[in-house]
């Protein structure tokens, strides 16, 4: 089952995607593992201000645009080999989390995503940030391709937790599902440690997504809460000149690029 076929960019995921059931590609009955037990992942307790200057929307949405509270959810996961309990609450007022959606396991781009971030899963550690993947797959099929060796196609251990979606609701509750596929886009969400969707982007499902972009992403939206009287312009990244929301101060910024 590829997330890639020359004909991507389409209104109609029909022409270019029809996944089989999970069965047909890897069947439940093959998998032989004991009863593992449930524990949760322990979280930082870390604050830090809140920007002043940063959108919050306040009117509801049928689908999460930045500035509104994540949708929360509660559900299953793969972690360290073993099966436990995610709930996105459970990281307010402790972490920003990175909650990414890919279309189904056992494909192709989407290891090469998983993956990614799992190797710099410690960069994001430092900037008190957890990472959480979703796909519409059961936890028995994230396990099985979590005991899978990358050089075969499978991901190895992975630093964070694969999340089951197996009723798809999380992903239609975030706007990325594909109602008559069943499965999501390539959605990927930073939400701040109050909850707030503060970025959102959604690829195709051919498309892989940049690790760098979403540290660097992340980055400026902790240096603008953390300094709520300035804001980050095109491409910036820790260390350069930042500029300051107003006509005449912001010409600072100008006369020194």
């Amino acid at each position: 089952m590829a997330c890639y076929a020359p004909s991507l960019i389409t209104s109609n995921p029909n022409s270019f995607f029809s996944p089989k059931p999970l069965s047909s590609t890897f069947p439940l009955s093959s998998l032989s593992f004991s009863s593992l037990p449930l524990r949760s992942i322990p979280l930082r307790t870390s604050l830090s201000p809140r920007s002043s200057f940063l959108l919050r929307a306040t009117t509801s949405s049928e689908f999460p645009l930045v500035g509104n509270t994540a949708p929360d959810f509660e559900a299953e996961a793969v972690f360290d080999q073993e099966f436990i309990n995610v709930k996105l609450s459970e990281y307010i007022g402790k972490k920003y989390v990175i909650l990414f959606f890919y279309p189904l396991d056992f494909t192709f781009v989407c290891p090469t995503e998983i993956t990614a971030f799992s190797d710099r899963h410690a960069e994001f550690e430092e900037l008190n940030t957890e990472i959480l993947g979703v796909s519409v797959d059961s936890v028995f099929s994230h396990l099985a391709w979590v005991q899978t060796d990358r050089k075969s196609g499978g991901l190895g251990d992975l630093k964070y937790p694969l999340i089951s979606d197996i009723t798809k609701s999380i992903s239609k509750s975030y706007g990325v599902l594909i109602p008559d596929q069943g499965i999501a886009l390539r959605g990927l969400f930073i939400i701040d440690k109050e909850g707030v969707i503060q970025h959102s982007t959604i690829n195709n499902l051919g498309i892989g997504r940049s690790v760098d972009e979403t540290k660097r992403t992340l980055q400026a939206l902790q240096y603008v809460q953390e300094n709520p009287d300035e804001v980050c312009p095109a491409g910036w990244k820790p260390g350069e000149k930042s500029m300051k929301p107003d006509p005449k101060l912001s010409k600072e910024y100008f006369a020194a690029v």
